[in-house]
């Protein structure tokens, strides 16, 4: 992983989706999201991406919170992780998350491709495209990561 840009912890700015049929922008986890991805130099990632001032439990255990409690609180909160490398595709520089754990067990044994960009600021955009569940329009993910400070 020599010549690693990713590599070390990054902090959630931003997470938007455009939509090809020209309906607003959204903010999936809000305008306040918080998150962290972080790259290891021995090929392990992990990312999560919360709302903002998530409301606690009821109780101390979410095995026995209220099962509306706990629905909002996995709706609220996005996870994963796994391998990853680096790799040129055609628009450029990409990562492939490679998921072996996840808070929804449908993205395991996926692979996740991002391209990677950076701007002048250093700020790290990760992105890609899909369809919106149950239909044939287009969105594209961007999402903005800043290096953690200590």
């Amino acid at each position: 992983m020599a010549d690693n840009p990713l590599l070390g912890t990054w902090q959630l700015q931003r997470w938007q989706i455009t939509y090809a049929d020209g309906r607003p922008p959204t903010l999936p986890f809000g305008a306040q999201a918080t998150g962290l991805i972080v790259y290891s130099h021995d090929g392990w990632m992990n990312a999560c991406i919360a709302t903002a001032a998530r409301p606690r439990l009821s109780s101390d255990s979410v095995r026995s919170a209220p099962v509306p409690e706990r629905l909002a609180a996995f709706e609220s909160f996005f996870q994963y992780a796994g391998r990853y490398h680096l790799q040129q595709g055609p628009a450029g520089l990409e990562v492939v998350h490679a998921v072996t754990h996840a808070l929804n067990p449908n993205f395991v044994g996926t692979q996740q491709v991002r391209a990677v960009q950076f701007d002048a600021q250093g700020v790290l955009s990760l992105s890609a495209s899909d369809t919106v569940p149950g239909s044939a329009v287009a969105r594209h993910h961007v999402l903005a990561w800043a290096r953690a400070v200590q």
